[in-house]
């Protein structure tokens, strides 16, 4: 389990029923790297800024983790994390690799309001 401040996603079943019974959602998969880290903290940030919005967060490693890392909108993706942002259990955005907070807020803004 990722050592973060955000609920975790398991399992792709839980995975499933979270994007189906959620308007908006944003899950990070990742490790606790250099890279992940920033995005784990901009996530804890912002889920008080956004209280309509899910942030979640799911091991990179997990063998359930493969709805994510195997998605085709991460398909050519090779930086830690992939952040798939959902909008009514529809994917919206995807991204890899570090995101600062502003970029987030962007993407957050433009895609799940």
């Amino acid at each position: 389990m990722l050592m973060t401040n955000l609920e975790h996603v398991e399992t792709a079943a839980q995975h499933k029923e979270i994007i189906e019974n959620n308007e908006n959602v944003m899950i990070c998969a990742g490790r606790m790297g250099p890279m992940c880290v920033p995005v784990y903290a901009a996530m804890e940030e912002l889920k008080e800024e956004y209280p309509n919005i899910k942030f979640m967060d799911m091991e990179f490693d997990s063998p359930e983790a493969h709805v994510i890392r195997n998605a085709p909108e991460c398909a050519g993706f090779m930086g830690l994390p992939f952040t798939m942002y959902y909008k009514n259990g529809k994917v919206v955005k995807a991204t890899t690799s570090i995101q600062m907070k502003d970029q987030i807020k962007s993407i957050l803004d433009e895609n799940l309001l």
